[in-house]
């Protein structure tokens, strides 16, 4: 089949990263899979007149609105994958909600992460609830072995001649609901105290006004750097290097930062928030954390226990490897797809 794949396409924001996994998915069985970028269209009509004109034999959307606003009326067959913003956060706005529902009653599929995602949706919509499947994300890493790592801590302006550094990484891109900046005062502080603890936020600019608030908000923020975003096979070579990765989001569907950071062997610290706790034991495969001063009393006990980092991280990989397995998400595609024919 020849696929039209709808998402958010801005380069190592979540969204991206989901589309480009399931493109490399349906590819292995042999249909055509094109990525178009939901922002570029403004109305089901544009996306009408693209899967005339391009031939396409079916559709999927990553975000219920945000690309699957783009397929109500479609002519051609098509599923969606919810996003995480669409079921917790759009959901909160009735115009969106309406869309949503509408655009989920013409599916003949949608994809949850997890569980706790279908049953908010089938809660809100439950003439929905036997069409929506739980897939969690599949998870491949592949650090790079080229990385210099002591290059990348001199362009972040950080002392590379310690022995006793503790880089945390927040990997996320610039927007609102990511909340960059929760962090940042009880980090700077902290910092101020022991200097060996630094915070790097790396990402794209998604939201342009707000990311000038960050790079005001960092320069004045001794211990906290804001980075430009890298390569994945970079990122991933720095996940590996650093202390810990951290989550500090106000929403999530289900973060692959995240559950990369544990595939990789780094702990890591999130907030608690429902898409976090879905993938982390407290304590168990990782550490979450309800407010900034307990993230540093976190992260502190997690420094001065390497007994326990060692554990989590044990049982962080091991978790990965038996509940996201990327050979598994590929069968599941595959197999909804065949449901557009």
């Amino acid at each position: 089949m020849r696929l039209l794949l709808l998402g958010c396409l801005r380069a190592q924001t979540g969204n991206a990263t989901t589309a480009e996994r399931i493109q490399k998915h349906l590819h292995a069985a042999g249909h055509i899979c094109v990525l178009k970028d939901a922002f570029m269209y403004e109305s089901p009509t544009e996306i009408a007149n693209l899967t005339s004109t391009d031939v396409f034999d079916a559709a999927l959307a990553i975000h219920l609105y945000k690309g699957g606003r783009l397929l109500q009326g479609s002519r051609i067959p098509f599923g969606v994958i919810f996003g995480g913003t669409d079921i917790n956060e759009d959901i909160k706005c009735e115009e969106k909600r309406c869309v949503m529902g509408a655009v989920l009653q013409e599916a003949r599929f949608a994809v949850a992460f997890t569980m706790k995602m279908k049953e908010r949706a089938a809660a809100e919509w439950p003439d929905a609830r036997k069409k929506i499947h739980v897939q969690t994300q599949g998870i491949k890493t592949a650090p790079s072995e080229t990385f210099d790592w002591y290059r990348f801590l001199q362009n972040a302006g950080i002392p590379t001649e310690t022995d006793s550094l503790h880089m945390f990484l927040l990997i996320c891109g610039l927007r609102r609901v990511k909340d960059p900046l929760y962090l940042v005062d009880v980090f700077s502080d902290w910092h101020r105290k022991d200097p060996s603890v630094h915070l790097s936020i790396i990402g794209p600019a998604v939201d342009p006004l707000f990311t000038h608030e960050v790079k005001e908000k960092v320069k004045r923020a001794p211990g906290v750097h804001l980075l430009q975003e890298m390569p994945q096979d970079d990122l991933h070579a720095a996940v590996k290097r650093c202390f810990a990765v951290v989550n500090s989001s106000i929403s999530e569907g289900m973060s692959a930062a995240i559950l990369e950071a544990m595939d990789l062997g780094t702990p890591v610290l999130a907030r608690n928030i429902p898409g976090n706790a879905a993938i982390i034991k407290h304590k168990e495969t990782g550490l979450l954390f309800s407010n900034p001063q307990e993230f540093v009393l976190l992260s502190k006990s997690l420094m001065n226990d390497p007994i326990m980092e060692r554990e989590i991280v044990t049982r962080a990989k091991a978790y990965v490897k038996k509940h996201h397995s990327w050979e598994s998400e590929r069968k599941v595609y595959q197999n909804l797809v065949l449901r557009l024919q």
